[in-house]
């Protein structure tokens, strides 16, 4: 009975961390992508950038990386985050959202 318990707990805990770090990432990539919405449709509107990443850091976090590109009459926002928070922030998982608007005249 040790003997399993021994084999099949780390099995378990693996599993375990591998279905919550998929829910973080998922969790991450739904807030990046509204927040370049958000930040797409703030810049349509208005074209100061403190309001852009003023919206951006209300959806996605404060430690969100945010990228406004311009073309014409177009507007292509990226948001970067971490999937995870806390020590780990700095890791390589990082979810992003892109979001395109045409700019109000």
């Amino acid at each position: 009975m040790t003997a399993e318990l021994a084999v099949g707990m780390p099995v378990v805990v693996l599993l375990l961390v591998a279905v919550l770090t998929l829910a973080a990432a998922s969790t991450a990539q739904m807030r990046a992508a509204d927040a370049a919405r958000a930040g797409a449709r703030q810049v349509a509107v208005s074209a100061e950038p403190s309001a852009v990443h003023a919206a951006v850091a209300q959806v996605a976090g404060p430690d969100a990386g945010v990228t406004v590109t311009r073309d014409g009459e177009w507007v292509r926002v990226v948001v970067t985050r971490p999937v995870v928070g806390g020590w780990f922030s700095r890791g390589p998982l990082r979810a992003t959202g892109e979001a395109v608007a045409w700019v109000e005249p």
